[in-house]
C-alpha cells in the first residue's frame, strides 16, 4: 500500500488509500485517536477499522492529522483536524465521484472529529464511532444528528465511562428519523486489547446489515386498465356487413 500525500490546509497530509475496481463502491474515511496521545493512522483500532471496510468492498482512506507522522502542521485542538478531515474527504470524493455511499468512522478523538464532519457534510450517510470521548468533549452539536450510525464501546473502558456514552446514545435515539445502534463489547478496555476480533465482528455485522448499502427498491409500475372499445353492433348491422363482404367476393370472381 503506497504512501499517499494530499495537499492540506497546513501543507501535506500523509495518507493511505485502498480501493477496488468498482468505482461505484461506497467510500469510507477513517479517523485516528488523539494526536497528542500517540494517535496515528497506524493505531491498532484505526488499522482494524480500515481493513474491515476494505474487506467489505469499500474504497477507504485513512490519514494522519496535522503534526502526526509526515503530515505537516501542529495540533489545533480539533478545529484544524476537522479541516484536515474535510480535505481528506474531498480527495476521496474526487477520486470516487460515483460512489453509492459515504461513511465516516472514527476512534476516540477521531470519533469526535467524525461526528462534527457528519454535521457539515450532508453527503455522509452513515457513521461508526468507536469509544467516543463523551466525557471529554462536547457532543451537543448533534442536534439533530442527521444520519443513522453505530456506537461501539468496551464495558471495561477506563478512559471513557460507559454511562457517558450511553447518555449520548439515548439522547440521539430520542430524535426522529434515525436509528442509533449501540454495541458494548464485554471485557474490552479502551484499546480493545485482546478483543480485536469482537470489534471487527461488530463493525462488519453492522456494515453488512446497513440499509444505506442496499440498492433502492424498484417501484412497480401501476397496471393501467385499458377499456375495451365498444365493438358491439346490432344484428341487422352484422347481416349488412356480411352481405357486403359476400358481394365484394362475388365481384372479384
Amino acid at each position: 500500500m503506497p504512501k499517499l500525500i494530499i495537499p492540506g490546509p497546513e501543507g501535506r497530509i500523509e495518507a493511505r488509500y485502498e480501493g477496488n475496481d468498482d468505482e461505484s463502491a461506497p467510500i469510507a474515511l477513517i479517523l485516528h485517536p488523539h494526536p497528542q496521545h500517540n494517535g496515528t493512522m497506524d493505531n491498532t483500532v484505526t488499522f482494524l477499522m480500515f481493513h474491515t471496510f476494505v474487506n467489505a468492498g469499500f474504497n477507504v482512506l485513512r490519514f494522519n492529522f496535522r503534526g502526526v507522522g509526515a503530515s505537516e502542521g501542529e495540533y489545533d485542538r480539533g478545529e484544524g483536524e476537522l479541516s484536515d478531515a474535510a480535505t481528506a474527504l474531498d480527495w476521496l470524493q474526487t477520486h470516487r465521484p460515483n460512489a453509492r455511499g459515504c461513511w465516516v468512522a472514527g476512534y476516540d478523538f477521531g470519533a469526535w472529529i467524525g461526528m462534527q464532519l457528519l454535521m457539515r457534510r450532508p453527503e455522509i450517510n452513515a457513521f461508526i464511532s468507536v469509544s467516543p470521548p463523551a466525557n471529554l468533549y462536547d457532543f451537543t452539536f448533534l442536534a439533530p444528528c442527521p444520519n443513522s450510525g453505530l456506537f461501539i464501546q468496551g464495558n471495561q473502558d477506563d478512559f471513557v465511562p460507559q454511562d457517558q456514552v450511553f447518555k449520548l446514545v439515548e439522547k440521539l435515539r430520542a430524535q426522529r428519523g434515525i436509528d442509533i445502534d449501540y454495541h458494548v463489547i464485554e471485557g474490552a478496555n479502551h484499546f480493545f486489547t485482546g478483543k480485536e476480533k469482537e470489534l471487527e465482528g461488530s463493525i462488519r455485522s453492522y456494515i453488512e446489515a446497513a440499509p444505506q448499502l442496499l440498492p433502492p427498491e424498484e417501484e412497480e409500475e401501476p397496471e393501467v386498465e385499458v377499456e375495451d372499445e365498444d365493438v358491439e353492433m346490432d344484428f341487422d348491422e352484422l347481416l349488412d356487413s356480411m352481405d357486403a363482404e359476400d358481394g365484394d367476393a362475388a365481384d372479384e370472381s
